[in-house]
């Protein structure tokens, strides 16, 4: 993705459109048992992009949530149909998590890694190419280099 090209997503209604900016940072599924009831699903995709990169053109609302860990976190949906569009965990310092789904171009953002196996569905088979990990894993080590240089950057100018 170059720095004239946007992705675009949105809400199910229509009602809600998005752009993202800037090419993602990292990408995951999710199989904490959080994740599970808040989709009804076995896992949720989720793509980390930088804060600053994410465009809203719609009215959302936003809920407070608490994680397994402990952890604070603000989901943001479509005050027409609900759709779970973003997450804004407090541990993640400047950047988001969209609902990789909600991506026009989804299929573009495989999982780069499996979290929360330990949570994992048994009946589940995943791909043996894609990292794994029974927790969470260290983003030093799993993200791309890029992506960790990005991120860097753009901490050093958000504490300006």
């Amino acid at each position: 993705m170059n720095k004239s090209e946007h992705l675009e997503g949105g809400c199910i209604c229509g009602q809600v459109k998005y752009q993202i900016t800037d090419k993602p940072l990292f990408t995951q599924a999710c199989h904490c048992k959080d994740c599970k009831v808040l989709t009804g699903s076995s896992y949720v995709v989720n793509t980390s992009v930088l804060e600053n990169t994410l465009m809203i053109d719609g009215e959302v609302s936003t809920t407070k949530l608490t994680a397994g860990s402990g952890a604070a976190s603000r989901a943001f949906f479509c005050t027409k149909c609900g759709t779970y569009l973003y997450t804004d965990y407090d541990s993640a310092v400047g950047r988001l998590n969209v609902r990789t789904k909600t991506l026009k171009e989804s299929d573009k953002f495989p999982p780069q890694a499996h979290i929360f196996l330990k949570d994992k569905d048994p009946w589940l088979n995943l791909s043996e190419d894609v990292n794994c990990f029974e927790k969470m894993y260290d983003a030093k080590t799993t993200w791309p280099k890029e992506s960790l240089e990005r991120y860097k950057e753009y901490l050093k100018t958000r504490s300006k």
